[in-house]
């Protein structure tokens, strides 16, 4: 057994020892530390991610909780926070977490991340269902030995997020006539802003929406055979040109980005409970 593998299962492990009686999780949903997200959910208890964090930067500790909760009768695993390149966190120690979920019996992953869009037709204040992504971050959480325990040496990427999973979140946006904004993601570091240039850049190769998380944890669920499916709630216009137009203070440009995610969260509410129960 690899160092790696031992951690996971060590960490696997004392999750596992604190589930509540006959709870067993087949979809884990991973947010932002303080995202409100499944209001109608029953909480059956929770756990300290510090015990657990695969990192030696104390900064991101205090970042993840581990919520064991239950919508109706389905059981569901809520990671409240999450670990940041930005913050100092290795790539690898990123992914840590997917591959605990792996042993604890999750199969389908639902990761949802504040975004800035790049695409013109997009506005704030709605979510982004992610169908492909482009990194540009220079790493992954794969680099290094492999432990062909967690996964194979090359992953195939070509279905990362899974059109099963994406047909049911789109068919649920359907039904609740919430518009569906295709995006292809592009992972970058940060945690500065993007300059005007750079989002230039970014849409004219294909991107729609950018964030700093989805993608190690993408990449980690494929290695570790998970199903992945990412919806991003945008919260920035990143359109080129329009943001130099831009002469907000940062004061007010915090606000309307809070107010969007806001407004986001409460379009994701709707749709979150029907595609769990689909899951």
């Amino acid at each position: 057994m690899t160092e790696q593998s031992e951690k996971i299962l060590n960490s696997a492990g004392y999750i596992k020892s604190k589930f509540p009686e006959n709870y067993k999780p087949l979809t884990a949903i991973i947010t932002e530390k303080g995202f409100e997200i499944l209001k109608g959910k029953k909480v059956l208890d929770e756990v300290d991610a510090e015990i657990i964090a695969d990192t030696n930067t104390d900064n991101a500790n205090d970042r993840l909780k581990i919520v064991f909760a239950k919508i109706d009768d389905t059981d569901i695993l809520i990671c409240n926070g999450r670990h940041h390149y930005f913050d100092g966190i290795s790539m690898r120690n990123i992914g840590h977490m997917i591959y605990v979920l792996r042993y604890l019996g999750i199969k389908n992953i639902i990761s949802i991340d504040e975004v800035g869009h790049l695409n013109p037709r997009f506005s704030c204040g709605e979510t982004a269902l992610v169908y492909d992504h482009i990194n540009l971050a220079g790493d992954n959480p794969l680099i290094g030995v492999n432990d062909d325990e967690l996964g194979i040496r090359f992953p195939d990427m070509s279905n990362a997020y899974d059109k099963e999973l994406f047909k049911k979140v789109y068919k649920v946006l359907q039904e609740k006539m919430i518009r569906i904004n295709e995006s292809v993601y592009l992972g970058t570091i940060g945690p500065q802003s993007e300059t005007d240039a750079e989002a230039r850049f970014y849409r004219e190769i294909g991107s729609d929406v950018v964030g700093y998380s989805m993608v190690p944890e993408n990449i980690t669920s494929v290695h570790a055979g998970l199903k992945f499916i990412g919806i991003g709630l945008i919260t920035r216009n990143l359109v080129a040109d329009k943001m130099m137009e831009d002469e907000r203070s940062d004061k007010l440009r915090i606000k309307d980005q809070k107010d969007s995610l806001v407004k986001a969260s409460k379009e994701l509410e709707k749709i979150l409970q029907k595609v769990i129960k689909s899951l």
